[in-house]
């Protein structure tokens, strides 16, 4: 299966592009501050997605699915962050952290079945 098939790749592609557009709002002194980190870690996403893909073996996938999913959880505490400093609304967070644990949710399903594959593997 090619990445572009792959619905976690896709998904974190988008809420990538969609915390681009967000953080367009922010206020510029941020730029390099929590504009910043909050893109890198949502570039990451579907970064370390594609990148465990393309590796040879599920439990490196699973590596990097694992990684993918910490990044997730980083983007989920800046938003968390950006809502408290009022550079984000209530809706607009909403938003976002429905996509973050729909995303979560899907990656888990990912690791579970990449492991249970494995184990059936091994025996």
């Amino acid at each position: 299966m090619d990445i572009e098939n792959l619905q976690i790749w896709k998904l974190g592609v988008k809420l990538a592009k969609d915390v681009y557009l967000l953080t367009e709002r922010f206020p510029k002194r941020e730029i390099y501050g929590l504009t910043d980190q909050i893109r890198r870690a949502a570039v990451s996403i579907p970064s370390n997605i594609a990148e465990g893909k393309g590796r040879s073996t599920a439990k490196d996938f699973v590596h990097f699915l694992n990684t993918a999913r910490g990044s997730l959880y980083e983007l989920k505490t800046q938003l968390y962050i950006a809502r408290e400093i009022e550079y984000l609304t209530e809706e607009d967070f909403s938003s976002f952290h429905k996509q973050i644990e729909n995303l979560s949710h899907k990656i888990v399903s990912m690791i579970k079945f990449l492991k249970a594959k494995s184990d059936g593997v091994k025996r």
